[in-house]
């Protein structure tokens, strides 16, 4: 896992392995200590957080180990962002069928993006479709 830090903002480079999400995860939340939050906001930071990386790693570099994500984090505002960007073509997120609907709540996937969204205060996508930007209020 690369870590640098940029003009106050951590980047996080690994490549697409699995494996390496929830070194990430720890490596956000460790860095919110000092705000004193409670379990449930670090779980759905956790829970999001994981969940971006995953879909980074598994659908858009198609666990491509060649191929890496990066991930970016800062606090600002009392507010935690992460951008998450894969090397994908990227995706329509406006496209994902709805996974608390009928013909959909049974199935093993299709809910990733739909828990960030759920979990966090802020979501929005670029234009392709490869970098997520979430973030969540700290107070």
């Amino acid at each position: 896992m690369n870590l640098r830090l940029e003009t106050g903002k951590m980047i996080i480079k690994i490549p697409s392995d699995i494996r390496r999400m929830r070194e990430v995860s720890l490596k956000i939340l460790g860095s919110l200590k000092s705000y004193d939050l409670d379990n449930d906001r670090m779980f759905d930071i956790r829970l999001a957080v994981e969940e971006a990386v995953r879909n980074a790693i598994i659908h858009g570099n198609e666990s491509d180990k060649a191929k890496s994500v990066t991930i970016t984090y800062w606090i600002e505002d009392d507010k935690i962002n992460v951008v998450v960007e894969d090397e994908g073509k990227g995706f329509d997120p406006l496209g994902l069928p709805d996974p608390t609907a009928n013909d959909n709540i049974m199935k093993n996937s299709g809910r990733g993006v739909y828990l960030v969204k759920k979990l966090m205060d802020e979501v929005e996508f670029n234009a392709i479709g490869n970098k997520l930007k979430m973030t969540k209020k700290l107070k």
